[in-house]
């Protein structure tokens, strides 16, 4: 058999082997499928007919019944909770959930394993404990509250002049420093400023105020910026030259700045929220008429209403609060 039917049938059977690979199932040469791990995800608000009633719950026990859960969950400040299940719970099962809030009625709800929002809707038990009417007004809510800030106080202004002595027209003969393409004499000065401890360099300027200054250069300027430290040096190929390094002085002072806030009043319940690094925060109003300052610790309590707190991703603290039965606000 010469050369060329060798090359013939080899050509001919890896054609062959090809077909026979093509006919293969592709299900036979892929990747096992791996299972992604489902979860019931959702919030918990509170059952109200208008949407700006319907307050996040946190702190809610959810569990699913039917060993469907790989563990219970607790529901954020937010009201979020996550539910993971079990590997073998496919999409769509069927599971019941139940919420527990001492707070609140229980709350039993059928839902199905996917990625569906779902929502837990939780009547509140203090519902059940209003009286039929208001007998003392609530007026003129406010929140008051401390914020520390850092001021700037100008002290001052700080001077100083310094000489760049120098003769022109001599030539520099390669021996740096140099006039702008190398050929006259050059010389550098510079000046150093402090303003001392506790304090700052602001506005700084240098200026040249005597002798040939067209034939000067800044050669580094450390004051444009500020700071404690202020330094300039110049460059001069003329004859001698008198700058003037200059900063105003400036002293941080801690101070407590005083703001206020309005709440949001629907129906008779109040919301605000307080920024992170507000201090000293209380509520003041008029409760029958009469001025009445309360302060806010880490747990609200007012005599004429029910209060919560939750703190929000941004650290700032959400406060609500419903008025107390026998109380109203006006």
């Amino acid at each position: 058999m010469n050369v060329t039917k060798k090359v013939a049938l080899a050509a001919v059977g890896l054609a062959v082997l090809a077909a026979a690979v093509a006919r293969l199932p592709i299900s036979g040469w892929s990747r096992p499928t791996v299972t992604q791990p489902l979860f019931i995800r959702g919030a918990v608000v509170e059952q109200e007919p208008e949407p700006a009633k319907q307050l996040p719950i946190s702190d809610v026990d959810i569990t699913a019944d039917g060993n469907t859960a790989v563990s219970r969950a607790t529901s954020d400040s937010s009201g979020f909770f996550s539910l993971s299940l079990r590997p073998d719970v496919k999409p769509g099962t069927p599971i019941s959930l139940k919420f527990r809030s001492s707070d609140y009625k229980p709350l039993d709800l059928n839902v199905v394993a996917g990625d569906e929002i779902n929502i837990a809707r939780m009547v509140p038990v203090r519902q059940e404990a209003q009286s039929r009417g208001p007998v003392v007004s609530v007026t003129g809510i406010s929140v008051r509250y401390s914020i520390e800030t850092t001021n700037a106080v100008n002290v001052g202004s700080a001077v100083k002049t310094f000489e760049v002595m120098n003769t022109g027209n001599l030539p520099c003969a390669g021996k740096p420093p140099c006039s702008p393409g190398m050929r006259w004499k050059a010389a550098v000065g510079s000046a150093t400023l402090d303003a001392g401890e506790g304090k700052e360099f602001r506005n700084a300027r240098l200026s040249c105020i005597a002798g040939p200054c067209p034939f000067t250069t800044v050669e580094s300027d450390n004051f444009s910026k500020g700071g404690r430290t202020i330094s300039a040096s110049v460059r001069n190929w003329s004859d001698t030259t008198t700058f003037l390094l200059e900063g105003d002085v400036f002293r941080r002072q801690v101070a407590d700045v005083i703001r206020q806030a309005f709440p949001v009043i629907i129906d008779q319940a109040m919301n605000f929220t307080l920024p992170a690094s507000a201090e000293g925060a209380s509520i003041e109003a008029k409760v029958d008429g009469s001025p009445i300052v309360f302060p806010l610790g880490p747990t609200p309590t007012l005599s004429w209403a029910n209060c919560s707190v939750r703190t929000g991703q941004d650290q700032a603290r959400v406060f609500w609060c419903e008025v107390r039965p026998g109380y109203r606000f006006s």
